[in-house]
């Protein structure tokens, strides 16, 4: 079989494999952003014509970690310290009301369809630093002296399946795995949880191509919402193996039952109520393969009933001609999201800073958001924590670096990658780094 039946028969990954040199240049750098980040961010984000690709455009990092004490680098004003190292992927955290900080180190199962596609997103994960066995754990630390790092590292909870989002209320503890969520009962201050958990509700799963789970409590205690990311990029398995996904859901608490909360969100993640209007908002990564510019992540305040577009179109009723069929009755009813945060970004972690108190002012009264960096863009994007400043409940301004130097001056290696965030009881900014293996720690320069 010649070289170019398999390029147009297996489709872009394999490409990565089978071609190398002059030609691997001409196929794979052939596309790239002709505008800047800025120009997908904001209320009003500039939308290109697509671009699809026979090759879809791969460009990734590879994962070199700190070495040397080397850290990211802070905004002025700002100082970054470690919270915690030595850990094991970290990916997601939550602060308990003693300020004992839990950590979900965790990865893929390891579920995903079985297919030429699949094998080379796996080694693609491989290159950038995920994708290995996950460690299925939580790990609990605490900071007993108050002196801005962590002196207490237990392992909390273990033998969990993909864990991600986590949520207190009362004395339960719940956890979001890839396909369920389970309940343990908690006291506070204890280091360690022996106790069997128990099972609340099923979460859609199958092959889980977008594994992760989040979830957060309701203010009344009575319910969970939880996010569930789709199967695939835009629907290429068919909307069968979309059941359920794309979606925030509502888990009723007495009755166990879900439902859906909004739709056609392809791959939400961060969820943080709003202060002062209450709103619940989200952060959610929106499809590849269709160029460098397209399409923004974004973050908004989600509507209840709310579509939002995936897979038929993006950003409101932009239709994306991929998918067959189409659905215009659908697309006309889809919402345009708040605020777009880059093209490819890969934005996760989002939490309100209005208790940072170990901030300066003007770093109060916003959204933090943690851009775990993209693959699908020329030059890359993302691989940072911004900062998008708020007013009367709504993004107000332009985005602000809060921690960079996540990538090498040539963009071709990662020392880490930041995924998760949470303020700790003194209103510091702490942020795990899942490839970095570590939690970092923002205060304002003067704090000690």
């Amino acid at each position: 079989m010649s070289r170019k039946t398999w390029i147009y028969g297996l489709g872009g990954a394999v490409v990565i494999v089978l071609i190398g040199g002059g030609l691997w240049k001409t196929v794979l750098q052939n596309e790239r952003a002709t505008l800047p980040v800025a120009e997908g961010t904001g209320p009003r984000p500039t939308l290109p014509a697509p671009d699809p690709r026979l090759v879809p455009t791969i460009n990734v990092a590879s994962p070199v970690g700190w070495q040397n004490n080397a850290h990211p680098l802070a905004a002025a004003g700002l100082t970054v310290t470690p919270y915690a190292t030595g850990l094991e992927h970290p990916r997601w955290l939550y602060k308990l009301p003693n300020g004992d900080i839990l950590v979900a180190e965790s990865e893929s199962p390891g579920t995903d369809a079985s297919s030429v596609k699949s094998i080379f997103a796996h080694f693609f994960m491989k290159k950038v630093g995920a994708g290995g066995k996950s460690p299925d754990r939580i790990i609990l630390l605490r900071d007993s002296r108050q002196s801005g790092q962590a002196d207490t590292h237990e392992v909390f909870l273990e033998h969990l399946h993909s864990p991600f989002g986590m949520a207190l209320i009362g004395n339960d503890l719940y956890v979001a795995n890839a396909d369920a969520i389970i309940r343990f009962p908690y006291h506070e201050g204890e280091t360690h949880i022996s106790e069997p958990g128990e099972k609340v509700a099923d979460l859609p799963s199958g092959y889980n191509h977008h594994w992760t789970k989040n979830i957060l409590a309701a203010p009344d205690g009575q319910s969970l919402f939880v996010t569930v990311g789709s199967n695939s990029n835009v629907a290429e398995n068919g909307m069968e193996a979309e059941k359920d996904r794309a979606r925030i859901l509502r888990l009723d608490l007495a009755s166990r039952t879900l439902a859906p909360y909004a739709t056609g969100l392809r791959n939400p993640n961060g969820l943080a109520w709003e202060p002062q209007t209450g709103a619940l908002w989200v952060a959610v990564n929106e499809r590849d393969e269709i160029g460098s510019d397209l399409v923004p992540d974004y973050i908004t305040a989600v509507k209840e009933g709310g579509f939002y577009g995936w897979p038929y179109s993006y950003y409101g009723q932009h239709v994306d001609s991929r998918v067959k069929p189409e659905n215009p009755s659908l697309v006309t009813q889809a919402i345009v999201p708040d605020y777009a945060i880059g093209p490819h970004t890969a934005s996760l972690g989002i939490t309100f800073a209005m208790d940072a108190q170990a901030l300066p002012a003007d770093w109060r009264s916003g959204l933090f958001i943690a851009q775990h960096g993209s693959w699908n863009r020329r030059p890359k994007s993302g691989y940072k924590v911004i900062y998008v400043p708020f007013e009367n409940g709504k993004p107000s301004g332009v985005p602000k670096d809060v921690l960079t130097g996540f990538l090498t001056g040539d963009e071709d290696h990662v020392y880490g990658r930041p995924v998760g965030l949470v303020l700790d009881r003194d209103g510091a900014l702490l942020v795990a780094d899942d490839v970095g293996n570590a939690v970092w720690r923002v205060t304002a320069t003067s704090a000690q």
